[in-house]
């Protein structure tokens, strides 16, 4: 039986990973910040599918979380077929609204994590020449975002080093992808400003649907629902500074309420 590990797992997008491969019949590793929540999560598809769950609470925004996540697998002595680096997170306003501490949170978190849980997994991969690795990038991956400048930025680098990786790998046996959802209805989006909430919102479901029928096609990269497809495009037709105005316009409208 394959095994799952799926970071950030106890909300969302990750959530429904874990719901849709304990369905295929993955056994999975659950890895977020809340025991609380991934203890209920892993009770509920124990009895909804009968596969082996395992909990690991970690905060992925530390610096040796990663390696402390794999140590723990290891000392299982559990084979991961599927690594999904869901875990993210952003914030809104200026860069000077935001701590220090905030925005370094939200770098290692969305970009020191993914780098690291991928090399750490990724090499047992290669040595038994199968595996899978998703990583959730965004719509704000295809462009610069003004007041969420660093969210965009970290998952611009989440969509390149994956579309990098896949090409290095794909000879080997490896499949690695970035799926990049829009609107979903998530905590996250709740949050966010009105400005990012374009259009009607996909569900956690309709994002994992996509990704994993991207990955069984051997993609590099998926965006989830045909608006977010089309709306992936206007960087490429549009002129750069007339995309970033038109989102400063719409995040300051939004956040003034």
């Amino acid at each position: 039986m394959k095994t799952a590990l799926i970071t950030g797992a106890s909300t969302g997008i990750g959530k429904q990973f874990a719901y849709s491969l304990a369905e295929k019949g993955y056994n999975v590793v659950l890895v977020s910040r809340s025991k609380n929540k991934l203890e209920q999560l892993a009770k509920d598809i124990q009895m909804k599918f009968g596969v082996n769950t395992y909990v690991i609470p970690k905060d992925l925004s530390k610096e040796y979380a990663a390696q402390e996540v794999y140590d723990e697998v290891r000392s299982k002595e559990l084979s991961i077929n599927m690594l999904v680096n869901n875990a993210g997170a952003g914030t809104t306003g200026e860069l000077l609204d935001n701590t220090l501490e905030k925005n370094h949170q939200q770098v290692m978190l969305n970009v020191n994590s993914v780098v690291n849980m991928t090399q750490l997994f990724l090499k047992d991969m290669v040595s038994r020449a199968s595996g899978e690795i998703i990583n959730v990038a965004s719509m704000a991956s295809f462009q610069p975002i003004p007041y969420m400048s660093i969210y965009a930025a970290t998952k611009a680098f989440v969509l390149s080093f994956t579309e990098g990786l896949h090409e290095e790998y794909k000879g080997k046996g490896i499949r690695i992808m970035a799926v990049c959802p829009g609107n979903t209805q998530t905590e996250f989006f709740n949050e966010a400003p009105d400005s990012i909430k374009v259009g009607k919102m996909r569900t956690s479901k309709q994002v994992v649907d996509t990704a994993l029928r991207g990955i069984s096609k051997k993609k590099s990269f998926v965006i989830d629902g045909k608006l977010n497809s089309f709306t992936a495009l206007l960087p490429r037709i549009l002129p750069k500074r007339t995309i970033v105005r038109v989102s400063a316009s719409l995040m300051k409208k939004s956040m003034n309420g």
